[in-house]
């Protein structure tokens, strides 16, 4: 008759249902040293008959390898980084690696202490999509480097920082989004998820700072905005730039704002999913029709975007690549660490894809 046990069986209890020593049951279950083929298949059986469960941290402690990544993201329920965080999962899966998730709310302080529970579980690796500024601001990411953990950057670089990154050419695709709706007419075209500052800068370089100053992927997305109205000799207005607090409610607030001008924004620009769904709030207050009225191009293509009326012109991001990438290379790196130095960091640059939908029309008449 079998009895439930009061505590979980260990590796000497393995041993013993197997016939072998305990050591010979530890190299099995740890995966290192040589055990023979007939000596491993009956080690294993046993640990199934009687419910072990390997301890993965006592594991890595003894092999140096814990077969898991950590992966920090901003917000896990943004659709962004659920498909960056699926990508990532799908990739490691593949290669016999778990993934741990956690998210920071952009917060720099709640980024750090995941940092050091992914040092402490002993992770072979980390991908991050770091909310530092700079090198300076990332001391936890050398912290990690510094306990032989491999780091890779995932959508959003930091400057200083030597570090293989993955992301998308987040200028190209602004200055592409923008370049359409010029083609369409536009010339007053507002940019809906600005720099965070106080006040409002008159000066474009003003603006495209204080953008820096937050995150790199705001100033790349500015600053290709800005591009598209240069090649077109279009005159820079900062009063179509939103600054300030990055919500929806305060994009909502900033479109009415635009569009209290003389001279309002015959079409906007939005590079969040909050900042195009703060516009169109704003829109509907103001009882103005998407495309008929003003047009809309968005940033991070999603279902919704496609069902609304009329449905919206939006920039995809390949979220999953992203995420396979990512692994990748952060895979590649650890491996390299056990076979040799590692080779020289680089940006991996993924595709964008302007999807064309209808809410992007010419201006109408004044």
């Amino acid at each position: 008759m079998t009895t439930e046990r009061s505590v979980p069986p260990t590796i000497s209890d393995v041993a013993a249902e197997a016939g072998v020593g305990r050591s010979t049951a530890a190299r099995t279950l740890g995966g290192y040293g040589y055990v023979s083929p007939e000596v491993r298949e009956r080690v294993l059986a046993a640990a199934e008959r009687i419910g072990y469960r390997t301890n993965a941290l006592a594991r890595s402690m003894s092999t140096g390898v814990s077969h898991t990544l950590g992966v920090i993201v901003a917000d896990i329920a943004n659709p962004f980084f659920g498909g960056v965080v699926r990508g990532i999962s799908d990739a490691s899966r593949a290669r016999g690696f778990d993934t741990l998730v956690l998210s920071t709310h952009e917060d720099l302080a709640e980024e750090v202490a995941a940092t050091n529970v992914l040092i402490d579980k002993r992770v072979d690796g980390i991908i991050v999509a770091s909310a530092a500024l700079d090198a300076a601001s990332a001391s936890h990411i050398e912290q990690a480097r510094a306990r032989g953990i491999k780091v890779v950057l995932v959508d959003r670089a930091v400057p200083g920082l030597d570090l293989d990154a993955v992301l998308i050419d987040n200028r190209a695709a602004a200055r592409d989004a923008v370049a359409r709706l010029i083609a369409a007419g536009h010339r007053r075209i507002g940019f809906v998820w600005g720099p965070p500052i106080e006040g409002r800068p008159r000066r474009r370089r003003d603006l495209v700072d204080g953008a820096v100053r937050n995150l790199w992927t705001d100033g790349e997305r500015l600053q290709g905005y800005l591009d598209a109205l240069d090649d077109e000799g279009i005159v820079f207005d900062a009063d179509l730039v939103m600054v300030g607090a990055k919500t929806e409610e305060h994009a909502q607030v900033e479109v009415a704002r635009m569009l209290e001008l003389p001279d309002p924004p015959t079409a906007l620009f939005c590079t969040e999913n909050d900042a195009m769904t703060g516009s169109l709030r704003a829109l509907r207050d103001a009882g103005l029709r998407v495309a008929e009225d003003i047009s809309l191009i968005g940033f991070d293509d999603s279902s919704w975007a496609a069902v609304i009326e009329p449905p919206l012109t939006m920039i995809e991001q390949p979220t999953l690549a992203l995420g396979a990438k990512a692994a990748e290379v952060l895979l590649a790196g650890i491996d390299g660490e056990e076979k040799g130095p590692d080779t020289a960091t680089a940006f991996h640059t993924l595709e964008t894809r302007l999807i064309e939908r209808a809410s992007v029309a010419e201006p109408p008449r004044r």
